[in-house]
Parts: structure tokens; sequence; C-alpha cells
């Protein structure tokens, strides 16, 4: 056994453990879970394919609380993520008998009963792990209380009053990693918490280990990036990667560890032997997803992503340093998740020839065959799918899609009365008609997704350990920090002849969901390509080439010191992904119609 210094409320202490990391070395921190759903046998592969220090993994998304708010609805106390405790029974001798400790977010909506199943199933291998929960984010309880004390929950984009709560089902603030080191301090083997924010999982045992305080903001800064990067599993190592094709070992791929280093730098790398890889590309990718500006928010640190540096120090090895981070914000985010109206969705198949056509006379048809006017409803949205080819080789490379989708509050105007009305038209409409899906139906409520703030000094989060409870508060100190961004590469666009090619053959990209918006990250990966991107990619020339983004909001924002761009594109997926009516509600697939684009592109950048 190697003893180890930990800082406890008292001072430094010692305390004796198997694996983890000599005190000042780096601690390695491994990742087994990217959503609610990932692949069950990782924490396993991650166990056994090496050494690591702490487990973590990522259960929680905006749409998880809702699907777990149903799931506690169901079954009281049960709204938590139960593929985790069947991933503790698999290896949680393992890790008692290494000194790895586990810090994960699958407490969900309900942290203590997600403690009490890991408990369970310790007792019944006659383990006695120290599980501690942390919980304190779960404001549904005291909507009523904030606003009654004028917090006014406006919401995060708009501003808009929060209206009636009691159309909530879920409202949880995002914790930070204090809460994750007090546990760590009183001695947990294992730390299940609530809502924190995804890099909270990994910055809490780095601060532990190093003994960080709350106004170390660099390396705090770092950690949430080595968070921020492992926090979605297998996209670290080349999973949703737009240069796939040259990653070995993609049917299936490691996940990711973070070796991070007390300054707050990390090294990025993965188990030797698995499949896919650990680059500059996959971890630029990475650092694109799903963020806003260069200054990403928390609430522990702001973590400056202009200031990132990346180095591949050898294969599967990427350094990740000089990240700077500034004080948070002095308000948490709270994700709340409403109960929407009602909708109902039709589609029909058009195929071969006259497709407008076809499409305007199944609009019209149908309008007189429903009991409502269009303007009866909340929302109406028509669109047309065009994936048919010309002279298509095949029935199905024929074939577009007529989609009519209405959302409204009575139940019953979006029910089989509305759908009933494409029974009507089969035979007495276009050629060619089918439909898709299981036919005519009622139609299903759906969850909203809201976005508030409210002041950290009202939700501190609470260590629950062997029947104590430790109180931390969320309020980071008060500081003044100036950070100036990193400059990047000084190269000249080239000159000379251009080729008319796909966008992608230069970008990579990666794109998701920032509640009801789209982020879409651009990278590329040389500097004569970043110097022409840079001038190329403005706002307007992306609005031309994603005519669906052409009259909404967009924000560019500039990394150059890792080449690269974001834009948010703002109300893209209308109210979030619960209620998007886009065929891939989550924006993933953004980026990739992006490179499908036929631009002009420099003949020196396609490296003929």
């Amino acid at each position: 056994m190697r003893r180890l210094a930990v800082r406890g409320c008292g001072g430094w202490g010692l305390q004796y453990g198997l694996g983890m990391a000599e005190p000042g070395a780096p601690i390695r921190i491994a990742n087994c879970s990217g959503f609610y759903g990932d692949r069950l046998s990782a924490a396993k592969e991650m166990v056994d394919g090496g050494t690591i220090d702490v487990l973590t993994g990522d259960w929680l998304a905006e749409l998880t609380m809702l699907i777990l708010a149903r799931t506690r609805a169901k079954r009281p106390g049960g709204g938590f993520a139960g593929t985790f405790v069947k991933q503790m029974e698999q290896v949680m001798g393992q890790c008692l008998d290494s000194g790895i400790k586990v810090v994960t977010n699958a407490g969900g909506l309900d942290p203590d009963g997600c403690a009490d199943a890991v408990a369970e199933v310790a007792a019944k291998l006659g383990l006695a792990p120290r599980i501690a929960y942390v919980n304190g984010d779960d404001l549904l309880p005291r909507l009523q209380e904030l606003v009654d004390a004028g917090v006014d929950l406006a919401h995060f984009e708009d501003g808009s009053p929060v209206g009636d709560i009691s159309r909530f089902l879920t409202a949880n603030a995002y914790l930070g990693c204090w809460g994750i080191v007090e546990a760590l301090d009183q001695g947990a083997d294992i730390v299940i918490t609530g809502r924190v924010t995804d890099a909270a999982v990994v910055c809490g045992p780095a601060a532990w280990h190093h003994g960080w305080g709350r106004s170390d903001w660099d390396a705090l800064a770092g950690a949430v990036v080595a968070g921020h990067i492992i926090e979605c599993g297998a996209q670290a190592t080349g999973g949703n990667y737009s240069f796939f094709t040259e990653v070995p070992g993609m049917e299936r791929i490691g996940f990711p560890w973070a070796d991070v280093a007390a300054d707050g730098s990390c090294v990025i790398g993965k188990h030797d032997g698995t499949g896919g890889e650990v680059s500059i590309g996959t971890i630029t990718s990475q650092l694109l997803y799903e963020i806003g500006g260069p200054g990403y928010l928390g609430p522990d640190v702001t973590s400056r992503f202009d200031t990132i540096q990346l180095e591949q120090v050898e294969r599967d090895r990427v350094r990740v340093f000089g990240t700077k981070g500034e004080p948070p914000p002095s308000t948490l985010k709270v994700a709340m998740n409403e109960v929407g109206v009602y909708r109902n969705d039709v589609a029909i198949m058009m195929t071969g020839l006259d497709i407008e056509a076809k499409a305007k006379l199944l609009d019209d048809a149908f309008w007189v065959a429903c009991p409502y006017e269009p303007d009866d409803f909340a929302s109406v949205r028509r669109q047309i799918i065009r994936t048919d080819h010309v002279d298509p080789t095949s029935n199905e490379t024929a074939a577009a899609m007529w989609k009519l989708t209405v959302k409204d509050p009575d139940e019953r105007k979006v029910g089989r009365a509305f759908s009933n009305a494409l029974t009507e038209i089969g035979l007495a409409s276009i050629p060619g008609l089918y439909g898709v899906g299981s036919g005519p139906s009622g139609g299903s409520q759906y969850g909203v997704y809201r976005p508030a703030v409210v002041p950290a000094a009202l939700v501190p989060s609470y260590v629950h350990l062997d029947g104590r409870t430790t109180m931390i508060e969320s309020v980071a100190p008060a500081a003044s920090v100036s950070v100036e961004p990193r400059n990047g590469p000084s190269a000249v666009a080239p000159s000379g002849p251009t080729e008319t090619v796909p966008l992608g053959r230069v970008i990579g990209t990666r794109s998701g969901d920032k509640g009801g918006n789209a982020n879409l990250g651009v990278f590329v990966r040389s500097d004569a390509a970043w110097a022409w991107i840079d001038d190329f990619l403005t706002v307007d020339r992306l609005r031309v080439l994603l005519p669906e983004a052409g009259d909404l909001v967009i924000d560019r924002h500039r990394f150059p010191a890792i080449r690269s761009l974001n834009f948010l594109i703002h109300g893209l997926l209308e109210e979030g992904v619960a209620s998007s009516t886009r065929q891939d509600g989550q924006a993933k697939s953004l980026g990739e119609w992006l490179r499908a684009r036929v631009v002009n592109v420099p003949a020196a950048l396609l490296g003929h």
C-alpha cells in the first residue's frame, strides 16, 4: 500500500490505498459512460485494461432528467441511472481492492436512492464500501420558496418570467465539484451525486488529490477542460469524429482517461490495445462539443477555451495545457423541464416525379379532410424532406417525405380527429402514396426544457456519509482576473486556383444541442487551412450553406489557438430536444451536413 496525503477539514492527514497516485503526481481519472445507456461493459474495461485512480462517468443530460422524472413518477425513489448500479456489481470489488475511487452523477433525481441500491449490491457481494451521496441540486420542492423570496427564475436565454411553477417536472441546479471534494476528504470510496456539471466528476477528484483551493482558477479551469474532454466517453477517442476513416479499430473503440497534473494541465489517453485514437483532431473535436463562447461558464470557475493549447506527445497521448481560468458567475444555471402541450405528426412518402406538386396536393387535401384549420393550432410545421435521387436505382432512393407536425394545449384537437384525416385521403390523393409509422394515433404530451439561473448563495450542496451531513457553500471567492485570448497561427490563406469540392475535405465538425439552440464547432488541421476558414466561414456564409438557419440568430466565436470556430444557432431546436420537430432533434448531424456542402476551396489545401 502507498501512503497518500489527503486534504481534510482539519488540515492534512494520512490515508492508505492501493493503486492511487502519489501526492504531487498526476491523478488518472477514467471515464466509463458518456450518457445513460452507454456501453455497459465500459466500467470493467477501464478497471481491467490498465492502471487508473478514479472511475467516473456521465449519465445525465437535459433530456435524461425528463426521462428520470417519468421513471420516478412510476417508481418513487427510482429516479437514478440503473445501469450504473449494474456496473458497480461488475467492478466494485476490484475498485476497493485497488484503491480506485468511484465518482458519478448517476444519482440523477434520487442520489440517495442510488446510494441505497449500490449499498444493497455491496452487501450481496460481501463488500463494505463507504458510499457518500451529494444532493442539494433539486430545487423542485423549493420553487415556491424561491419565488416568494424574489428569485425570478427568468429564462436563461430570453428573460421571460417563470409563470406557473406547478407545471415543472424537474428543476435542478448545476452544482460544482466541492461537494465531491468533501466526500473524498471524508474517506468515501464511492461518491454519487445528483445534477452536478458534467466536468465536476473529474474536477472534484483532481482538486481533492492535488489539494487545490477555490481560487486556484487556472488549475480548476484545466481540470474542467479535462472533464469536458472525457465526459462523453468514446467521443474523445474517435467516436463521432469527422475523419473516422483514418482511425483504426473503430468497430470497438476504447474509453478515455485523463492524467490531471498539479497545475491543471492533463494528458488525455486510452488504454493500450483498444480501438480508436487520441489525437489533436479527436480532442479538438470534443472540445467544441456543446459549447458557446470562449468563456465556458461553470459553478467553480469560468474556463477560457480560447487559451487552451494542445500537443501530441506520443501515439494516443495528447497534452492539454495553458488553460486560464476566471471566477465563475454569482449564479448557478438551473435545468428545468416542464410539461409541454400536445403534439402529433403525420408523414407520407412521395415517390418519383413531381415531388413539390405532390406535397402541395397532400397538404391541400389533408386540410380539407381535417375538421380543423391550420390557424386552430398553436403551432403547425410542414416539412418536405428530400431524399430522392435523379434517375433512382432503387424504390427507396426515389422517395421523399411530406411531414406535418401540430402542437396545441388541447389534446383532443391533436388526437385521432387530426390524424384520421390522413386515412381519408389514402386512396384519393397522389400516386404511389404510402405512410410511415404505425398509422393514425392520438396526440402525445412532450417535455419542454427551460433553463434559468438562481443565486449560488441560495443553493449549497449537502454531503451525506455514515449518517453525517455536511453543508458546502456554492459561492466562489470574489476576485478580479484578467485573461487574454491566446494567439493562433500566423499563416496566410493560400491564393491561386480553387476546386469545387465538399467543405469536409478541409474541415472537421462537431455539433450538438444546447437547450433549444444548436452548437456547430468547426476545426481544421493545418495553419493554412485555419487562415482560409477563418476568413471564409462567416455567419452570412453559414446562412447560405445551411438554409434552415437562414433567419435565426447566430453567434460566431473564434478559438485561434486550436484552429477552430464555434457557431451557436439560436432556436434551431425550438423548445429543446424533447419538443424539436427536426428529424435530427439533437443537431448531432448538423456538422456533417455542413461538411457535405460543395464550395470553392483553394487547391493548395487539398493535398494533391
